[in-house]
């Protein structure tokens, strides 16, 4: 107990952390998904506009295909320029392509509060035009944008909203149980965050982002048992991330398993020395070994 105790309030500095993982793999699959998008959309513009491609996804009408195009390449380059030019599509007649172009422009250029009105402006006009899984998703990036912008409550409105127009099983339904599950932390929710991230568990088994948060929740609420079985599903399926591995230490120095937090933290540091998990990780480290390696009192 000893080694333990002076982590403890060490420990609860790792909000931030957690929210920094969770902005960067937002980041990265918001421009993944736009790189697919673009570089997809030339090949639907022919498809029926009912018809789902391989992933689900309702391919982009021939009518609208080339231009969305054109926003999402110039917003991942510049955003500006794709604002600008979102704004005179819409104008043009973009439809609500036009508007969703605009939110992800906006959101690269970090202007939330404009990006989630103009995702939810686009969710609205796809609802309209009969477009509800489409709608959905737009309003699953409002929700997402108010999340970023520091608005929990909005963005539980907003990813409730996505929810209730219907989303297909599967990995894109888990992830925004996920989101919402990281909402209504923020807003002291505890009971529905679990409910949001147990869901999302079902529908997003391979994502080891769920089962991180969902340790995370876990040891949060004393229930170290859970924690242990999730974080050690997360670190099967990512054993390379430095904020796994955190967690695995942050879990194992609580369960009485030093050894194990100890490798675990210094797999941390060296994965990502540089990042907040790997700071908090040496951090950890430094007040885990002194106490560790010290000569037992005589008698």
């Amino acid at each position: 107990m000893p080694v333990i105790l002076p982590l403890l309030m060490f420990m609860q500095a790792y909000d931030p952390e957690i929210e920094a993982v969770m902005r960067n793999s937002r980041k990265k699959k918001e421009d993944a998904a736009a790189a697919a998008a673009s570089a997809a959309s030339v090949q639907q513009a022919a498809a029926a506009r009912s018809a789902p491609d391989a992933d689900g996804r309702i391919p982009v009408p021939a009518k609208f295909a080339g231009p969305f195009q054109a926003c999402l390449d110039q917003a991942l380059e510049s955003p500006d320029k794709a604002i600008t030019f979102a704004q005179n599509w819409r104008i043009d007649g973009g439809s609500f392509y036009a508007r969703h172009c605009m939110g992800f422009a906006l959101s690269r250029a970090e202007r939330w509060g404009p990006a989630i009105v103009a995702f939810e402006q686009a969710a609205e006009e796809a609802e309209r035009g009969g477009e509800i899984v489409q709608s959905a998703r737009l309003w699953g990036q409002a929700g997402n944008a108010a999340l970023a912008s520091g608005d929990a409550k909005k963005a539980r409105e907003d990813f409730d909203a996505a929810l209730a127009r219907g989303l297909p099983d599967g990995m894109e339904k888990g992830e925004l149980h996920l989101d919402r599950a990281r909402a209504l932390v923020a807003l002291g929710d505890v009971d529905g965050a679990r409910g949001s991230l147990d869901t999302a568990l079902t529908q997003a088994p391979k994502d080891p982002l769920a089962w991180l948060l969902s340790a995370t929740l876990a040891r949060r609420t004393g229930e170290l048992s859970l924690a242990q079985a999730h974080i050690a599903r997360a670190v099967q399926l990512s054993p390379d991330d430095a904020s796994v591995a955190l967690e695995e230490g942050n879990i194992a120095v609580l369960t009485d398993h030093a050894d194990i937090a100890r490798s675990a933290w210094q797999r941390a540091a060296k994965l990502s020395p540089d990042s907040p998990a790997g700071k908090a990780a040496a951090e950890n480290l430094g007040r885990l070994e002194p106490e560790a390696t010290a000569p037992k009192p005589a008698g």
